[in-house]
């Protein structure tokens, strides 16, 4: 029966005296969750068997409703009776299975959940508010788990098999997402996946959760309008991608920005906005198109803004030099594991260009480049916080001099393990400042005073 046929029969009124033939059988003494399984796998594949080629028309279209009542047409005619909560539960999951991620759509619809990690097909883990806890989330099989790992990675031109068992990918909605599977993984393939919120974060709601002050919000917003070239560090899951995307909020529309990732995973409303992204090498080791060549390749779009949203090696060179020769105003981030540290990282990641550059050229490139240093931290309770605003401000001898300008003062855990501290100025007027007013942006002597 075709898809329109059968929607037509579901709209006609059943004729009394006719028996619903009782399509499938199933056997009468196996557990109810057994049971409940059963049926599932039964109607998941008659849905397959008799409608593959218009599921792949619809290409996995969530709005089609249509999809929901031939399912629900098919788990009637199994004459098996079940309660709305579970057939509606039931329904549901073969859609998942069907045209999303299968057992990890109701996850990725939870909005207070930040991270999801599969270890295993029983193994299913998620951050929620900041804490870890394993769900009641399960795969049938370590198969189950690659056939959606290849739901994700398909879409954007990406493999994972054993000729390249890790990639990273990302979501519809921008969630960035990793996995790795034997023989590199040896408890079976694994997904680790960071979400995003649908609607970006403003810097409003990062005040709301106490990651800043109102003054540190202030003058971060007159660094990016007036120019400033900023880095964001911090350690693994603190929160430097949603920073970078809020500060980005606060270039001026009229401006070309040209953002660079290995994932693309910021959301910038401007109107003039170039997204580009690394590329992996194909099967053959061939094609891959790295962020360093992606930054070379900007130089040549004309931008106003470089935005890269992660530095890790030799691309730190390039972006340096982009800051030093006109692109000012440009934004990446990197990991690091305080400000002080990360000016050692970005020597390292110099390094690695392969340029035979002298320490004391890499600083003074450093020292030039850089205006502000954004360093931030994840806690023990899962909050994240911004815990020092730091301002480069030259050299003294060989050594690339950094000051405070702002700084999270922590007072320990109150009863609940709940963080306590204070955001504060450090006293210190930077000299930066005086480069804001002259671009006519305002600065208030307030922001910087001690209290």
């Amino acid at each position: 029966m075709k898809l329109s046929e059968r929607l037509e029969k579901a709209k006609k009124p059943e004729t009394k005296g006719i028996e619903m033939p009782n399509l499938m059988t199933f056997n009468p003494n196996v557990e109810k969750t057994d049971k409940y399984d059963n049926i599932k796998k039964i109607v998941h594949r008659k849905v397959i068997d008799e409608y593959n080629k218009e599921i792949q028309e619809n290409d996995g279209n969530e709005d089609n409703v249509d999809l929901r009542q031939i399912i629900n047409d098919i788990l009637i005619e199994t004459g098996e009776p079940l309660p709305k909560i579970k057939r509606d539960k039931l329904v549901q999951e073969i859609y998942d299975d069907i045209v999303g991620l299968g057992p990890l759509e109701p996850l990725l619809r939870d909005n207070d959940i930040t991270e999801i990690m599969v270890n295993g097909p029983r193994d299913v883990y998620v951050e929620r508010n900041g804490k870890i806890e394993k769900t009641g989330v399960f795969f049938r099989d370590n198969n189950h788990i690659l056939q959606i790992i290849n739901r994700i990675v398909s879409p954007i031109g990406r493999r994972c098999d054993e000729a390249n068992p890790m990639v990273d990918a990302r979501l519809k909605d921008g969630s960035r997402v990793n996995a790795i599977i034997p023989p590199l993984s040896l408890t079976g393939p694994t997904i680790t996946i960071r979400k995003f919120n649908a609607t970006p974060y403003q810097i409003s709601d990062l005040i709301e959760f106490n990651s800043l002050s109102f003054d540190m919000a202030a003058f971060l917003e007159a660094c990016v309008k007036g120019r400033c070239n900023i880095i964001v560090s911090g350690g693994t899951g603190s929160g430097k991608t949603t920073l970078l995307n809020v500060l980005s909020s606060y270039i001026p529309d009229n401006e070309r920005i040209i953002t660079i990732e290995d994932s693309a995973e910021l959301k910038l409303m401007q109107s003039h906005v170039v997204t580009l992204e690394a590329r992996p090498a194909n099967a053959e080791g061939e094609g891959q198109i790295t962020i360093r060549d992606l930054v070379r390749n900007s130089l040549r779009m004309r931008p106003d803004r470089i935005i890269v949203g992660e530095v890790r090696s030799g691309e730190a060179l390039d972006m340096l030099q982009a800051m030093n020769t006109g692109h000012d105003g440009s934004l990446t981030t990197a990991h690091a594991n305080s400000a002080r540290d990360l000016i050692a990282r970005l020597e390292t990641m110099v390094m690695m260009a392969g340029m035979e550059l002298p320490v004391k050229a890499i600083r003074q490139q450093i020292a030039s480049a850089i205006d502000i240093i954004v360093h931030q931290s994840r806690f023990r309770d899962g909050s994240r916080k911004i815990v020092s605003i730091s301002e480069v401000t030259g050299m003294e001898g060989d050594v690339v001099t950094i000051q405070d300008i702002f700084v999270y003062k922590q007072e320990g855990y109150d009863g609940t393990g709940k963080i306590r501290g204070k955001f504060v100025p450090t006293g210190i007027r930077p000299y930066v400042a005086d480069k804001l007013r002259d671009n006519g942006i305002v600065v208030k002597d307030e922001w910087f005073s001690k209290r």
